[in-house]
């Protein structure tokens, strides 16, 4: 691949990069079992797709990393909700935030997917900056060295570091003054159409959607891939348009 078009490839992480190890849809029938519930896996799935979408709305709105523990516990008892909802459950809102609870307390963290490390490293030997947008609240460095992606990419900015969540402009511009290239001279590939590629839309930087569950086989706006493997070859036809 030349890099003469596009000198950055940004990355978001969670959905994109990495995944809960166990996957999320585990701990949720984990937790549904500790309260008398046994849960759909395909239907909690679903859940959190439209979960993270309600998460998504709510950061464009009112970002969560301002949030009370009072405001997070009611955020995160209709999260719940949702996904019990698809998994086959009506709850009220005080049970689904006991069973939030219950979530919370396993062990589970963030591991990148089978394809991430390779296409990273690909990407970087082509002479691309690499960097990763993330909406999480600790520090970038200290997630890269977490998540294990410290010696793959070139830098890790999250809405702590930036003050700014996404979809909103300030934290895609200040990846993109880390990246050292302006917004037509970087694409950003994401799993959420509002937060990721709507966000960097906005800002002139292009947007490919990374579609792993293969929620959107209809979505045509911008590019979509169900696979960073796809990746590569997306990016060649994009240089030679």
């Amino acid at each position: 691949m030349s890099p003469a078009r596009y000198k950055a490839v940004l990355f978001d992480l969670y959905g994109t990069l990495a995944g809960f190890d166990p996957p999320r849809e585990q701990i949720q029938i984990i937790a549904g079992r500790l309260h008398g519930i046994e849960l759909d896996p395909e239907g909690v799935l679903e859940g959190y797709t439209e979960a993270d979408e309600f998460m998504s709305a709510q950061n464009a709105v009112a970002p969560m990393r301002k949030m009370n523990v009072e405001e997070l516990a009611s955020f995160f008892a209709i999260y719940e909700q949702i996904i019990l909802r698809h998994g086959g459950h009506e709850v009220e809102l005080e049970t689904a935030g006991e069973i939030w609870a219950t979530v919370r307390k396993q062990e589970y963290g963030l591991t990148p997917f089978a394809d991430t490390i390779p296409v990273l490293d690909r990407l970087r030997e082509s002479g691309r900056t690499v960097g990763v947008v993330s909406n999480m609240s600790d520090s970038g460095d200290k997630i890269a060295r977490q998540v294990g992606l410290s010696d793959h990419i070139d830098f890790l900015i999250t809405s702590r570091d930036a003050g700014a969540n996404k979809p909103h402009a300030p934290i895609f511009l200040q990846s993109l003054e880390r990246a050292n290239c302006t917004p037509d001279e970087a694409i950003l590939i994401g799993d959420s159409i509002d937060s990721d590629v709507e966000g960097a839309f906005a800002v002139g930087i292009k947007p490919i959607l990374i579609d792993r569950d293969h929620r959107y086989g209809s979505y045509k706006t911008h590019p979509r891939i169900t696979s960073l493997n796809e990746l590569e070859a997306l990016l060649n036809k994009l240089e030679d348009s």
